[in-house]
């Protein structure tokens, strides 16, 4: 099983984290295949695509299914990835939607010569590269320039990380953070869609000085760590979608029993802006600004850098509440029973939220699902702190979660924060 997610400051550029176990194949009973997904749609277009009639423009579906290989609790989307001005352009199914990161990265395997995307340069003509380091692996490939639509809203000539292992020479600065997960079956995705609170991936960090294992600018095959503008930074393509560009909204159906084989849900763009994007009630859990999280308290435990994350495939924290499954499934719990546990979320703004939640075991709800896609009982203790609470995808089943872009103007007040 892998999972996704991001816990590290922003400064850092550390976006999201991986980790298989025996949940994912034949020893979790099912789902080991590489389900619906499929790579890059067949047919190119000569323009940017017109959005369904089925949808308001402001609206693309989302899916969590079996994806590309077997993974539950992943969201899906499809992305559109023109040549700047849409000459040519090519539909990306299967791309994680992940509210713990910022920015699209896309393999350059799904994207055929056709689509053409300009090479992103720095301040002295280097060429621009990126290494986005993950817990057990990193991506590596060329920062490019292209025009990206989801549902109706299009971004124009953004920057986006084309994933890449062939790109110049990986530099060692940037491999030696575990496996390489620059291909789909790796990442068990055809890409990553970051849309959380940040416009850029890196922000102020990477724009005034080097930071080795992040950007490179390259000549030939030699890559050296290079400070990168911020506009030139591969970028959460939401605040570029101009009236409904100062949020989303994750919005996906609730997992009556146990587990689910699919299920559909919508990504949804703007806070307030149109008719079907309204804050309505919900809470809103305002997020430190220069690393995006919050506090969450839960039986006397302080977590003061918690994340709601849609790329999680779990809840992760640590506790001493629930015993680990056995090896090697011991990044999740496994209680005897089903569990119930309730937290307090308590935003930078000062607003506390209660929440409830329940963990099952892991192993047993895997194997009795023969494999399903959605599992919202999952929960583990891998590879977070003793202060991270990782709200992941399991929090998102039956709610709406916004997500407030830095600096823009909301009805719950300036982002970045968090709402549901």
């Amino acid at each position: 099983m892998f999972r996704l997610f991001s816990i590290k400051p922003r400064v850092a550029m550390l976006a999201a984290a991986w980790l298989v176990t025996c949940l994912i194949a034949a020893c979790g009973g099912g789902g080991g295949g590489g389900g619906g997904g499929s790579s890059a749609a067949s047919n190119t277009s000569s323009q940017t695509p017109a959005p369904s009639s089925a949808q308001p423009a402001n609206v693309a579906a989302i899916s969590v299914d079996h994806g590309i290989a077997g993974v539950p609790n992943m969201p899906f989307v499809s992305v559109t990835v023109c040549s700047p001005g849409g000459a040519s352009c090519q539909t990306i199914d299967h791309v994680l939607v992940d509210t713990g990161s910022w920015g699209l990265r896309v393999f350059a395997s799904q994207l055929p010569a056709s689509v053409s995307l300009p090479q992103q340069t720095n301040g002295n003509g280097g060429a621009l590269a990126e290494c986005m380091q993950f817990f057990d692996g990193y991506t590596w490939g060329s920062v490019r320039n292209a025009d990206v639509q989801i549902g109706g809203e299009r971004a124009r000539s953004l920057p986006i990380q084309v994933i890449d292992p062939s790109y110049a020479a990986v530099p060692s600065s940037c491999a030696n953070t575990g496996a390489s997960r620059n291909t789909p079956s790796a990442l068990a995705a055809n890409g990553i869609l970051g849309i959380g609170v940040f416009k850029h991936d890196c922000g102020a960090a990477c724009a005034n000085q080097a930071v080795s294992g992040t950007y490179y600018a390259c000549a030939g095959t030699s890559c050296t760590p290079t400070a990168v503008a911020e506009s030139l930074q591969v970028a959460n393509p939401v605040p570029f979608f101009g009236t409904d560009g100062n949020g989303v909204i994750v919005s996906l159906p609730a997992v009556p029993s146990g587990s689910a084989p699919s299920v559909s849900g919508e990504l949804i763009f703007g806070i307030g802006t149109e008719t079907n994007n309204g804050l309505a009630q919900a809470q809103v859990i305002g997020v430190d600004p220069l690393r995006g999280v919050f506090t969450t308290t839960e039986n006397g435990t302080t977590y003061s850098g918690s994340i709601i994350d849609s790329g999680s495939t779990g809840l992760f924290f640590s506790t001493n509440q629930l015993t680990a499954c056995a090896n090697p499934n011991q990044a999740y719990y496994c209680p005897g029973a089903t569990e119930q546990f309730s937290a307090v979320n308590t935003g930078a703004n000062g607003v506390t939220s209660s929440v409830t939640f329940s963990v099952g075991n892991a192993a047993q709800l895997w194997q009795a699902s023969g494999g399903a896609a959605a599992m919202p009982l999952f929960a583990g203790p891998a590879f977070v702190g003793s202060q991270v609470f990782d709200w992941g995808l399991p929090f998102f089943y039956g709610r709406n979660v916004y997500a407030a872009i830095e600096q823009a103007p909301t009805p719950g007040g300036t982002g970045p924060y968090f709402a549901y």
